[in-house]
C-alpha cells in the first residue's frame, strides 16, 4: 500500500501520531533552520503531534494535554475539514511542544454532530475546543464547552455566537464595516448607503452599518437588502430614495457579477450628483474580476494584510503540496492559541494572553468572546490588483 493510501486508510476521527510526522517533517525540512533541525531530529521520536499512544521511547514524565479539533471530517465538507486539520497540525509542528496533543473529532458538518463531538472531547479530557466551523455548529457545541469550563475557539465570523468562554475567530462583518466606514469618514463622508443581498451576510453588514452610524452620530444610513432575483437598478434607486441626503459613500455587499452590476447602476444614477465613494468587504480580496467594471476602479475595501497571509500560504503548500483555503488561516490561529493556553499557568484565560500575530494579522481576544483584528485597506485597480492603501492599524486604534 502506498504512503498516500495508508493516510486515507487511517481513521479520520481520533488518535493519529506517526502519519503526520511522516507526511509533514520531510516537506518542512526546507523551512526549518539547520540548528533547529538538529534539535528536532533529536526529539522527533518523542514529540506527540496528535493524540494517541505515546510514541516509542517518549519520556514517561511528560504530561500531555489534550486539545480537541472539532472538524467536518465526513460529509460534504470533508475536504475542507481535512485542510483545517492540516492547518492545525502545521501550527503544532511549528510550536514543537510535546506537552500538547490534538484530538481530531468529526462533527459531520452539522449541529448535532458538533454537539456530539464536543461531548466526546469532554469525555476524553480535552482542555479546549478548536472549532467547530459554522455558526450553527458553534451554537450546538458551545454550551457543552461552557458547562465543562473549556474555552471554545470557533472558526465562524458570526459575532452573535461570541460570549465569555466562546471566541469567534472569523473576520466579522462588524469589523469590516467599521474599518471601511472609518476610512470614508476620515475623508468627510457622513451619509452612507448600502445595497446587499438579503442573506445572513447582508443582514449582518446592514446591522453593523446602523450601529456604526448611531455610534458616531451620523444620519441614518440608507440600506436596501434585495432578493437574489432582483435586478440592480431597482435596489439602487430605492437606496437613493431612502437617503436623507445625497450619498457620500455606498457599501456594496455583493461579489462577482452582482457587485459589478450594482456599481454600474450606482454610477448611472449619480450622473447629476457627485459620485459616491464605493466601498466593499473582505471577500473582494479574492475577486480580481471586479476590475472589469470601470465604476469599481478606486473602490475601497477592508481585508487582512496579504503579506502575512503569503507567509502562511507558502508554509502550508510546502508541507502539504496544495494551497490552503482562506479559512485555514483561522484554524491555524485557533490551534496556536489553544495550544498556548493548554500549557499556560493554571487559571490563565484566553483574553489574558498577549496579542497574537496571526495568519491574517494581529489578534487580541476579549473577555466577551470577540476577537479584535486589525484590517488593512485596499483599492480596486484597473488591472485587477488589490492596491494597499492603508496598512493595518494597531489594535485599539482608529474607528
Amino acid at each position: 500500500m502506498s504512503g498516500q493510501a495508508r493516510w486515507w486508510a487511517q481513521p479520520k476521527d481520533g488518535p493519529t501520531v506517526a502519519r503526520f510526522l511522516n507526511r509533514l517533517s520531510s516537506r518542512l525540512i526546507a523551512l526549518v533552520p539547520l540548528g533547529l533541525l538538529v534539535a528536532l531530529a533529536a526529539c522527533a521520536p518523542q514529540a506527540p503531534i496528535m493524540v494517541g499512544a505515546a510514541p516509542s521511547g517518549a519520556p514517561p514524565d511528560v504530561a500531555r494535554t489534550r486539545v480537541a479539533l472539532l472538524l467536518p471530517l465526513s460529509g460534504q465538507q470533508e475536504a475542507l475539514g481535512r485542510a483545517l486539520q492540516q492547518a492545525a497540525e502545521l501550527a503544532l509542528f511549528e510550536q514543537n511542544d510535546r506537552r500538547v496533543e490534538f484530538v481530531p473529532l468529526d462533527t459531520g458538518g452539522n449541529a448535532m454532530g458538533a454537539g456530539d463531538a464536543a461531548r466526546r472531547a469532554v469525555s476524553l479530557g480535552a482542555v479546549g475546543l478548536v472549532g467547530p466551523l459554522t455558526a450553527g455548529e458553534t451554537a450546538a457545541a458551545a454550551p457543552v464547552g461552557q458547562a465543562a469550563r473549556l474555552p471554545v475557539f470557533a472558526f465562524t465570523n458570526d459575532a452573535s455566537q461570541a460570549r465569555p468562554g466562546v471566541w469567534t475567530l472569523g473576520i466579522s462583518p462588524e469589523q469590516q464595516i467599521r474599518r471601511v466606514m472609518g476610512s470614508a469618514m476620515s475623508s468627510g463622508a457622513r451619509q452612507f448607503g448600502m445595497v446587499a443581498p438579503d442573506d445572513a451576510f447582508g443582514r449582518a453588514l446592514a446591522a453593523a452599518m446602523r450601529q456604526a452610524a448611531a455610534d458616531f452620530n451620523l444620519p441614518g444610513p440608507a440600506i436596501v437588502l434585495f432578493n437574489e432575483r432582483a435586478g440592480a437598478a431597482g435596489p439602487v434607486a430605492e437606496m437613493t430614495r431612502r437617503g436623507a441626503n445625497p450619498m457620500d459613500a455606498v457599501v456594496i455587499g455583493a461579489t462577482g457579477f452582482r457587485a459589478r452590476e450594482l456599481a454600474a447602476a450606482i454610477r448611472a444614477g449619480a450622473q447629476e450628483n457627485p459620485r459616491p465613494l464605493l466601498l466593499g468587504h473582505a471577500l473582494w480580496i479574492a475577486d480580481a474580476g471586479l476590475a472589469n467594471e470601470p465604476a469599481l476602479h478606486g473602490a475601497l475595501f477592508p481585508a487582512p494584510d496579504e503579506r502575512a497571509r503569503g507567509v502562511f500560504d507558502a508554509r502550508y503548500q510546502q508541507a502539504f503540496g496544495e494551497r490552503p483555503p482562506r479559512i485555514a488561516g483561522v484554524a491555524h490561529d485557533a490551534a496556536v492559541m489553544a495550544a498556548g493556553l493548554a500549557v499556560a499557568p493554571p487559571g490563565t484565560t484566553p483574553d489574558a494572553m498577549p496579542r497574537f500575530d496571526g495568519v491574517d494579522g494581529p489578534v487580541q481576544l476579549r473577555a466577551n468572546g470577540v476577537a479584535d483584528r486589525s484590517l488593512a485597506l485596499f483599492r480596486v485597480s484597473p488591472n485587477g490588483d488589490a492596491v494597499l492603501v492603508e496598512p493595518p492599524m494597531p489594535l485599539g486604534v482608529g474607528f
